[in-house]
């Protein structure tokens, strides 16, 4: 059992900006009424200093090109973004023109389609989505998953169909924590994680449990599947900040992942808080 190492280099892989807009974040319901407001990086910045994280992954919020533009111009002004997740459609007859666009931009990493909000259950697995998908390896972008559990099915085999390109599955596919909801995920994560080409941002998990009556006891059954399915090598902190916010503060996020880390060695902490992220995102 090794103990949290508090000096070693930390990157959140997954973090938002916005400035708020009713029609855009019109997902943030009354519930979540906290986070309905301006979200910049001077607003994360006294928590990163807190916390000792050196850099972010910031991943796009609004399924826009204007979008990639904001978060370039935010990674232009402040040095601590060091990758962008962006978003175009893969669908379109221009997309290539698109990535050749975005891979003049160093900072540019990869993209995000948000799945989870698609009705169609086997979206990622339609030819047009596919046939784009299948562009992202020329150009070395990256591919965030972004699902709810019930889509794991076709995760699966979007993943095996698309075995050179890389992917990371966002907030650990979600699971319905609240719910008490776990063999279903479980049972599909084990084989997703079982594709190496595969990673997992444990992020999110605080938003899929009780906003109010959460605890670490409640996490770790998800957190143990997560490390049995991807290993040290392929799983990376996130704060989903500043979603995290109904649930928890960006410090009480940090606690359950120190937690976790807690019980590896220093070598896999040190994967796990930093050298993943840098290596899956090539920063």
């Amino acid at each position: 059992m090794s103990k949290f190492q508090s000096d070693m280099k930390k990157i959140d892989s997954h973090q938002h900006f916005w400035k708020y807009d009713s029609q855009k974040q019109s997902w943030i319901d009354d519930e979540m009424a906290v986070i309905r407001r301006n979200f910049l990086p001077e607003d994360i910045k006294k928590e990163f200093n807190k916390n000792q994280i050196e850099g972010c992954v910031a991943v796009q919020a609004d399924q826009s090109l204007e979008e990639n533009n904001f978060l370039l111009n935010l990674s232009r002004e402040h040095s601590f973004i060091k990758a962008i997740v962006g978003w175009v459609d893969f669908r379109s007859v221009d997309l290539i023109e698109q990535l050749e666009k975005y891979a003049e931009e160093p900072v540019v990493k990869g993209f995000r389609h948000i799945v989870q909000g698609e009705k169609d259950p086997n979206f990622l697995l339609r030819s047009n989505f596919l046939k784009g998908i299948s562009s992202l390896k020329q150009f070395d972008f990256t591919y965030d998953i972004l699902v709810f559990p019930h889509q794991l099915g076709a995760v699966l085999e979007f993943v095996k169909k698309n075995p050179n390109q890389k992917f990371i599955i966002d907030h650990i596919a979600k699971p319905y924590i609240r719910d008490g909801f776990f063999e279903g995920w479980a049972v599909l994560i084990r084989e997703i994680g079982a594709c190496q080409n595969v990673y997992c941002k444990i992020s999110g998990m605080v938003t899929e449990a009780d906003y109010t009556l959460w605890n670490y006891s409640q996490l770790l059954p998800y957190l143990d599947v997560i490390l049995e399915s991807f290993g040290t090598k392929r799983i990376c902190f996130g704060s989903d900040w500043p979603v995290c916010l109904v649930a928890a503060d960006y410090s009480e996020v940090v606690t359950v992942a120190k937690n976790f880390a807690s019980g590896l060695s220093v070598s896999e902490q040190e994967d796990f808080w930093a050298n993943n992220a840098i290596r899956f995102y090539n920063f």
